[in-house]
């Protein structure tokens, strides 16, 4: 028996879903703590409990007439840890109306604490439910004009293989379902669990721009909107200078309150939620293997390279040239 309770995840499934994105998924969440564990001959433990919903819990006809079974009537579904609306391979009109059905549910699970995610097309469902309203998106680039026109209260940021806005994440086209997977595997089992998948799919994990979905892992979902504001601005200047006091005098109150909210909502400080950005953009840079040790710390904000070292070390147990051989992508 596995030591934890697996995570569960409900697939949307609805007539005119692009067949392989919707059993891709499957796939790639339910072969998660299996195929690698078969691959060394070690007890396997799968990480994620994967089923496909649809209203009525009726079967799917995909867009390529494949006929696929549901697992379960998504009005039965209360809850769960993430929920994934896979690409529409037909008529996005036409599927959008002969699927009305499912945006209350999509509504629904979204006030609870589960992630929400969409690949490509999918995105529309999300932003047909009001769920993307004023928040950051992206799609498939062949649907931006049509997004962008339908939907203008969204941020559509098209070139973006994946974006995150509090907890909904959006993918954009095809195959950039896998970086949004193996991200979501890194956020619920950690980075080790994550590398594990890419290894045993074959995945190239080194497309698209790393920079904007780096701190995946850290922006867990909370409602403090003060402290949100803060995190972004920490996220898009961390290579900067940054003081508490002046992150605090930034949205008007005392580093004393800065702090508790922090502690709160992140169950971290300010200090160490710069640290961490930090340190979790010099593991990307160092993964992809196309920087010097040397030029690293200036690239995550650090002056003296010591004092970074030191910092690395504490929070991986590796230094910077250790973990670069370990995980750098240009040796796997």
């Amino acid at each position: 028996m596995p030591y934890f309770k697996p995570f569960k995840v409900i697939i949307i499934g609805f007539d005119g879903v692009l067949g392989s994105a919707l059993t891709g998924a499957l796939d790639l969440f339910s072969f998660t703590g299996v195929s690698w564990q078969r691959f060394l001959d070690e007890p396997v433990e799968p990480r994620f409990n994967v089923q496909i919903a649809s209203v009525g819990g009726v079967d799917i006809r995909c867009s390529n007439r494949l006929m696929v079974h549901a697992h379960c009537d998504i009005q039965e579904v209360m809850e769960c840890d993430l929920l994934l609306v896979p690409t529409i391979g037909d008529s996005i009109d036409k599927v959008l109306k002969q699927n009305s059905e499912l945006l209350p549910h999509l509504k629904r699970l979204a006030n609870t604490n589960a992630d929400i995610a969409s690949n490509c097309s999918g995105a529309f469902f999300l932003a047909e439910a009001g769920l993307l309203d004023n928040k950051i998106a992206t799609t498939h680039w062949g649907y931006a004009n049509k997004f962008k026109a339908d939907f203008p209260l969204v941020d559509l940021q098209e070139n973006q293989f994946v974006t995150q806005s509090d907890n909904i994440f959006c993918a954009a086209g095809g195959s950039a379902f896998y970086d949004l997977g193996l991200l979501l595997i890194e956020r619920y089992c950690g980075r080790e669990i994550s590398t594990q998948v890419a290894k045993t799919q074959i995945i190239d994990s080194k497309r698209g721009n790393q920079n904007s979905y780096t701190n995946v892992t850290l922006h867990k979902p909370h409602s403090d909107q003060l402290v949100k504001q803060v995190q972004e601005f920490i996220e898009q200047n961390f290579r900067q200078p940054m003081q508490v006091s002046s992150l605090a005098a930034m949205v008007n109150i005392t580093p004393r309150t800065l702090n508790r909210r922090f502690q709160a909502s992140v169950a971290m400080r300010p200090v160490e939620y710069i640290q961490a950005v930090r340190i979790e953009q010099a593991k990307r840079l160092l993964e992809l293997g196309d920087v010097t040790i040397k030029s690293l710390a200036d690239q995550v904000g650090y002056d003296d390279i010591s004092s970074f070292t030191r910092l690395f070390k504490r929070a991986t147990e590796l230094t910077p040239k250790e973990y670069q051989d370990k995980f750098s992508r240009l040796a796997i």
